[in-house]
């Protein structure tokens, strides 16, 4: 087995594990002070929910068999998940001594336990990606059950159907490199169907002020730096589509926050911080779906266009009358779906094979639409049907009590606060 890429790959799922603590910092820093550790815990609580759900049966259900929607049971408990195959699906036999004995075609990566363990921390993200939708009134036992339920009859199917063996959006001619449909259109959806069920939080219009930017800035950078693992560990191995997908992961971001500082310079006179971070977030969505497939002038291209759209978005969310608290359609449903339709733009057959409009080709952007339309679709839809439900189970219910939420939710539901004195109001 080659060393050099096992090494790659488990340094990749460290850097997309580390995103959900940025997520926290990021999410953490923008709502009231006195709901900063009920952020920040529903961040890290997924890492422990999904981290355990996804050995049972999660994986399975995402990259078992190769049924074209679902997944089986053939990996439940990671059975048959060995760390001796590797990424191509090669069983490397060694004997007591060490020496290579024989090499077994297993038929699919997807029984490499390094496969698994990097797709693990893609499915705690995701739900966590949620939670800014609904920040400083969701029931955090209530969100708990969620993350089990949504993991396992909404992101389990779309990842199935984008990067399973012989999954319907991958047949059709599809590209997500990295997850701009699985993760980020999947969870921007999934957060418009529970902000229209939780509803508006009490006595607030039209947003509020970060509470504290530093930490804003911070967990946009710790996104940042993890993104790295999250769209060059997405090639599988420590090769020439990494680095690509690497250098154009960088350079989307970087003309992403670029364009939001400039377009709230041009309106408001100031350049915001807040704004940096949340542009640099926005193209590194974007990029996402794109990573193998574009170039430079490619993700530059990504980069401006969806960082305009998502400030745009963000700009007049208002009029839509939903209280998307920390505009997670925005950044990560319209990213992701900006980020998935470009690539059928820019898309460099020089690096996959894969033409864009650009080069000529339009079979990868109708391939891509058809990918947003029925991820939109699902994750709307299901997510609906399974908050309702537990809107409806005794004892649980979507919406924190009123007491609660005017107190906040740290010192209600946690019963620690972030800050003593001024800084938890």
């Amino acid at each position: 087995m080659d060393s050099g890429n096992i090494a790659w790959m488990l340094t990749a799922s460290a850097l997309v594990l580390f995103m959900t603590p940025g997520l926290a910092f990021f999410y953490g820093g923008l709502v009231r002070g006195k709901n900063v550790v009920n952020m920040i815990m529903m961040s890290f609580m997924a890492m422990a929910v999904v981290g355990i759900a996804w050995i049972l049966w999660g994986y399975s259900l995402a990259f078992g068999g190769a049924n074209e929607f679902i997944g089986n049971f053939d990996y439940l408990g990671f059975k048959d998940v060995l760390p001796n195959i590797d990424t191509n699906g090669i069983e490397h036999v060694f004997d007591a001594d060490g020496n290579l004995v024989e090499t077994i075609d297993r038929g699919t990566i997807y029984s490499s336990m390094t496969v698994a363990i990097f797709q693990m921390m893609f499915a705690i993200i995701t739900p966590a990606l949620i939670t800014g939708a609904v920040a400083e009134r969701f029931k955090f036992k209530t969100y708990l059950i969620f993350l089990v339920l949504w993991m396992t009859f909404v992101y389990a199917p779309i990842a199935h159907w984008v990067w399973g063996d012989n999954g319907w959006i991958g047949n059709m001619g599809a590209s997500d490199f990295a997850g701009g449909t699985v993760v980020h259109i999947n969870a921007g959806l999934a957060a418009v169907a529970a902000v229209i069920l939780v509803r508006k939080r009490r006595g607030v219009e039209r947003g509020i002020e970060a509470h504290n930017v530093p930490y804003v800035v911070l967990g946009a950078a710790i996104l940042w730096f993890g993104w790295f693992g999250f769209n060059a560990g997405s090639a599988l191995a420590a090769n020439g589509s990494a680095v690509n997908a690497f250098m154009v992961t960088n350079t989307a971001a970087a003309m992403a926050a670029l364009t939001w500082v400039m377009l709230g310079y041009f309106t408001t006179g100031r350049a915001s911080a807040v704004g940096a971070a949340s542009g640099a977030v926005a193209g590194l969505v974007a990029i996402t779906p794109a990573a193998g497939d574009v170039g430079a002038m490619g993700s530059l291209g990504i980069g401006l266009i969806a960082g305009a759209l998502t400030w745009l978005t963000v700009r007049y969310r208002h009029l839509l009358r939903i209280d998307d608290a920390l505009e997670v359609f925005a950044v990560h449903g319209v990213g992701g779906i900006v980020g998935a339709l470009l690539t059928g733009v820019f898309a460099a057959a020089v690096l996959q094979g894969n033409a864009g409009v650009v080069e000529g080709e339009f079979d990868l952007l109708w391939a891509n639409f058809r990918a947003v339309a029925a991820t939109v679709g699902y994750s709307f839809g299901v997510t609906i049907v399974i908050l309702m439900i537990l809107d409806k189970v005794p004892g649980l219910g979507l919406r924190a009590s009123e007491s609660d939420e005017d107190n906040g939710l740290d010192i209600s539901l946690h019963g620690e606060r972030g800050y003593v004195g001024d800084g938890a109001d």
